[in-house]
């Protein structure tokens, strides 16, 4: 996908789900009546932004997360701010995260600043070059606010569901608004959550597309990035397969803010069964391109439009066309 088309695609993705989901509100609010839904309105977009400010203590907390400084890991440190250097962004807070699976992430608010994290598991697993363009995707996210974006795009389907949930309740138990028509107000409690599951189908959409888009971004401030990022990636997925299959339920409480991370701990497993095909690999590099040249299933394609990041074996086909 060229450069461009990206782009476009995000926009478009953005737009549409923008303009579907007015036309939506505009629809409830004339069959409803504006004030009672209004207010509910309000009130899931304030606990959104509330939600948005305090998510870095909740990571922080959740995963364990502390800061590094230049003098415990200077070369680490160095790293993320010579490519924030060349991303021409502040250089954010480095951070280290105590969970068993080699990952990264950027998160921030306006009350913490931004801030990157790697997993120990990562520096464990990873050659530093690897590690490098890993640092290159996630400053990418920095650059682009995705982090912004997608809490934006996410409230949009969430007030489509509190409206949904809302409706539902006051249909059975408190009756219909205008009529008594209790059975009308239910259906279109029915429709909200139809409307909600529709619009996270494009949240997820657009968040694939932003996870492309910073994997350009490394391979553009990273040396030959697309080779490294295709290495790193390669070996994150077959770790995190592994770690999930052994200990499930400590691999997957490490997944509750999986939009977050370089790669789907979720997927994981299904993305390892892609690798677990390939044998007798002896580098790297030969791995990936095992992958590559992989068929996406049917099947595949399918999963992929739940998942907030993209199948793997296209994700490494989208980079080798970068290199």
């Amino acid at each position: 996908m060229s450069l461009l088309k990206l782009r476009l695609s995000m926009i478009g993705t953005l737009a549409f789900l923008i303009a579907l989901s007015s036309l939506f509100f505009g629809i409830i609010l004339t069959f409803m009546g504006g004030l009672d839904i209004t207010a509910l309105i309000v009130i899931v977009v304030a606990f959104n932004l509330i939600q948005w400010l305090i998510a870095p203590y909740i990571i922080d907390a959740m995963y364990k997360v502390k800061p590094v400084t230049e003098s415990r890991n200077p070369k680490l440190y160095s790293m993320v701010r010579n490519l924030s250097r060349k991303t021409k962004i502040k250089m954010p807070k480095l951070m280290l995260a105590k969970i068993p699976i080699p990952n990264a992430f950027a998160y921030g608010s306006p009350i913490t600043g931004k801030k990157v994290a790697v997993t120990e598991t990562l520096l464990e697993t990873l050659e530093e070059e690897e590690v490098e363009a890993v640092i290159g995707h996630e400053l990418g996210h920095l650059k682009h606010r995705d982090v912004q974006i997608m809490m934006f795009a996410s409230v949009l389907p969430a007030i489509f569901y509190f409206i949904g949930y809302s409706l539902m309740l006051s249909g059975m138990f408190g009756g219909g608004r205008r009529d008594g028509d209790g059975g009308a107000t239910i259906l279109i409690g029915i429709v909200c959550m139809a409307i909600y599951w529709i619009l996270s189908l494009f949240v997820l959409g657009l968040s694939r597309l932003r996870e492309y888009y910073a994997d350009r971004h490394s391979v553009s401030v990273v040396d030959d990035g697309a080779r490294k990022l295709s290495e790193a990636l390669a070996k994150i997925v077959n770790y995190s397969a592994n770690i999930k299959r052994r200990s499930r339920q400590k691999a997957g409480s490490s997944s509750s803010f999986r939009s977050l991370f370089i790669t789907d701990p979720e997927r994981a497993e299904k993305d390892y069964q892609e690798i677990a095909k390939i044998s007798g690999y002896s580098a790297d590099q030969q791995l990936v391109e095992g992958i590559i040249s992989k068929k996406v299933s049917t099947t595949d394609k399918i999963l992929e439009l739940f998942s907030t990041h993209p199948n793997i074996v296209e994700r490494l086909k989208a980079l080798q066309k970068l290199s």
